[in-house]
């Protein structure tokens, strides 16, 4: 966490709370209440990347209703891309519709990241990473879930994963990759992927 993370979070959180008082807000650095529906915000996915001067950073807002995303917006202001999306709308980046990608699974691209922060999960990963690796062309490691999410939304990689996941880094992109016509699971394959 860096002073940016936390400055970031506290100017979302002022502007939802103005907008939007009724509905409670769960951030990555300053924690919060979930309700019936409730903001999470991950105000800089992609710290390390920030940090380091690499561009693949993103804020990531959204609306979580009744256990499910309902509006989702990722912001990469360094890429100047923004995405979007409410259930049942479709998913946009910037005003283009969004589909995710129809390649064959051995032409696939897919995006991941092994848990460097918790080395315990590796064991737990790497299974999955061989199998993965035994079927899709190649995979990437770009550094920021929601952004990785929202690029699989956009038929720019043909799938993600990842271990340990928080809502905050995960519920924006989501809604984007359902949106876009793709499926979103937990790490068992079942749809409950967030923490409600």
């Amino acid at each position: 966490m860096t002073s940016a993370d936390w400055e970031t979070e506290a100017a979302i959180r002022a502007s939802l709370e103005r907008d939007t008082p009724d509905i409670p807000l769960i951030g990555e650095e300053g924690g919060g209440d979930r309700g019936p529906r409730y903001w999470t915000v991950d105000p800089i996915d992609g710290t390390t990347n920030f940090l380091l001067g690499f561009p693949v950073v993103a804020v990531s807002v959204a609306l979580v209703v009744e256990g499910r995303p309902g509006v989702a917006a990722i912001r990469a202001p360094i890429l100047d891309l923004a995405f979007s999306a409410v259930r049942g709308g479709g998913g946009r980046c910037g005003d283009r519709s969004m589909t995710v990608s129809t390649r064959e699974p051995q032409r696939a691209i897919v995006a991941t990241a092994l848990p460097f922060r918790e080395s315990r999960l590796l064991p737990r990963n790497l299974p999955v990473l061989q199998a993965v690796f035994d079927r899709i062309e190649d995979t990437r490691r770009a550094g920021a879930a929601a952004l990785d999410l929202a690029w699989v939304a956009a038929g720019v990689f043909d799938g993600y994963f990842e271990l340990n996941q928080s809502e905050w880094d995960v519920a924006a992109g989501a809604l984007l990759v359902e949106e876009a016509g793709g499926v979103v699971t937990d790490w068992e394959g079942g749809r409950k992927y967030l923490a409600t």
